[in-house]
């Protein structure tokens, strides 16, 4: 059995940006069309009358104050409101392996390798953008590395469930490096007509080079203490498309064929139990919640981390030791959480304790404990 460590990660951000209150500006034309298209019927009663948003609704709601995005004008033209993203012959690289090389690089140059060094490529993550062939083999092709690779998905907890089966890997030595990749297009199945969830989502791709620690030549160091995963299967965040939809044309074009959550029942039912798993994985290890100098969560929704921290803790947590990037960076799924550690890392010092954790749809919930070499 090999010691594992993750010795470097990268990440790919798009050029174009949305603010909030670009985003509202857009949203508002569409419901003021909406509904003077529909006065009349809204004045009978038959439709109900959409609901403007604003900045500050959506920054109390989520913490959100911009996000990063691969097309801007698609989303906000108030006739369109979905990215434009044209699709590419097959003999060009797809747009997630563009995105996943991206990140790839910038995690074999911060960990000091090349693609000589891996042996296998995993790519995890929540909306991939075909069946087969397979975006990690795409990948693997285009950063010329030898051995195999495969695609997972397990919502916005892919990366952390990704990192499990890595550190499996090179712990048994079926490969000396992995990478794991989680190119996320997040914008791609979000309804941006729904005032409840048009703010959530950004797109942006992480990479996580997972290797033998004795191979191991980066200064940017973590052992992999160890990794814990659970399920519970909920119908309170769900998304409908596949390819089965063409089979069934009563529902194409249906809310459900996009992002759709129970917010509220989300919130109540996931915080406690990522605090309760964080809590049992670092009892599993004999170490105290107090040991961990930071909390690289999933960047889903800032009043979700400030309760899990404050459960954990029995306080509230410092910006230190939470870090925050979904401002910026908006919900990117299984991004979030290693978009976080990617940012903060470098000022802990060497012994130092860190719990990476995702959480979403499934639900599904991981939690790796990590340590700075």
């Amino acid at each position: 059995m090999h010691n594992v460590v993750i010795s470097g990660t990268g990440l790919y951000t798009p050029a174009n940006s949305i603010s909030n209150e670009e985003l509202v500006l857009a949203f508002n034309a569409y419901v003021q069309q909406f509904n003077a298209d529909h006065a009349a019927a809204i004045e009978a009663g038959e439709v109900q009358a959409l609901t403007e948003s604003s900045a500050a609704f959506i920054e109390k709601a989520s913490g959100i104050k911009s996000r990063f995005v691969m097309d801007k004008a698609g989303i906000l033209d108030p006739q369109r409101m979905t990215p434009r993203i044209p699709e590419r012959s097959n003999d060009e690289q797809s747009i997630l392996c563009q995105m996943g090389v991206g990140a790839a690089l910038d995690a074999l140059a911060r960990a000091g390798k090349t693609a000589a060094d891996v042996d296998m490529v995993i790519v995890a993550c929540s909306n991939l953008q075909r069946a087969y062939p397979a975006i990690s083999i795409e990948i693997q092709a285009a950063l010329g590395i030898k051995g195999f690779g495969y695609d997972m998905n397990v919502a916005c907890s892919s990366a952390t469930f990704g990192l499990q089966a890595a550190t499996n890997c090179v712990q048994l030595g079926q490969a000396r490096a992995v990478l794991v990749i989680s190119p996320e297009i997040c914008t791609g199945h979000l309804n941006f007509r729904d005032r409840d969830s048009h703010f959530i989502f950004g797109d942006a791709a992480t990479a996580i080079l997972v290797e033998r620690a004795d191979l191991a030549t980066s200064p940017h160091q973590f052992d992999i203490v160890g990794t814990k995963l659970i399920t519970q299967f909920s119908n309170n965040i769900r998304n409908n498309f596949g390819f089965l939809n063409r089979a069934a044309e009563e529902g194409i074009g249906a809310p459900d064929k996009l992002f759709v959550q129970e917010g509220r029942k989300v919130f109540r039912d996931v915080c406690p139990m990522v605090a309760e798993l964080i809590a049992a994985h670092l009892a599993e290890n004999q170490l105290n919640v107090g040991d961990v100098k930071r909390f690289w969560l999933h960047q889903a929704n800032l009043n979700m981390n400030l309760l899990i921290t404050r459960k954990l803790l029995g306080r509230d947590a410092d910006a230190s030791e939470a870090p925050v990037i979904l401002d910026t960076y908006a919900n990117t799924s299984s991004a979030g959480s290693v978009i976080a550690l990617h940012k903060n890392q470098d000022d802990l010092p060497k012994g130092a304790l860190g719990v990476l954790s995702s959480f979403g749809a499934g639900y599904s919930i991981g939690s790796v404990i990590l340590r700075k070499r």
